[in-house]
């Protein structure tokens, strides 16, 4: 990764849960996984525990802590392990064939467990929205950055 992309810092605020305020929209229900929700409450003891040194800081660290605690106190926890094993709903883990034969795995997961790096996409995105409520064998059309892409679901699993 080129230089001009990272951040060399001590920033104690470096490092957080990467959670926007605007990424769940009104109405919508802030589904998690039981680790998202853990992960959640970490986050948010870590940051009770911090103390930037000027005020610019601690208004940020407050701010980000508000933002998780809302989170928190709308959190519906799903847990993937009572979900139905032969249809792909929140939480599965779908690995998807494309059309050159490669394989691709994603999971379903909450708004703020999403890490595109390693293949979680939260419940809201165009490719779980294109995965949700298909079965083994289904072939789906996912709207993916460049265009559409048609995959068949060769797998769905669901983890703890």
């Amino acid at each position: 990764m080129s230089k001009a992309f990272t951040r060399d810092t001590d920033d104690e605020l470096a490092g957080m849960l990467a959670i926007d305020d605007h990424a769940l929209p009104a109405g919508a229900k802030n589904y998690v996984t039981p680790a998202g929700l853990e992960a959640l409450r970490v986050e948010l003891e870590r940051l009770r525990t911090m103390h930037p040194p000027d005020a610019r800081g601690r208004a940020e660290l407050e701010r980000r802590a508000q933002l998780v605690a809302r989170r928190i106190d709308a959190a519906e926890v799903v847990d993937p392990r009572t979900q139905p094993p032969d249809r792909v709903t929140f939480g599965a883990t779908v690995t998807v064939r494309l059309d050159d034969a490669t394989e691709r795995t994603y999971r379903i997961v909450g708004i703020d467990e999403a890490d595109a790096r390693r293949g979680w996409v939260s419940w809201l995105s165009p490719v779980a929205r294109a995965l949700l409520n298909a079965r083994c064998g289904d072939s789906v059309t996912m709207r993916v950055p460049g265009g559409n892409k048609d995959v068949e679901i060769v797998a769905i699993a669901y983890d703890g």
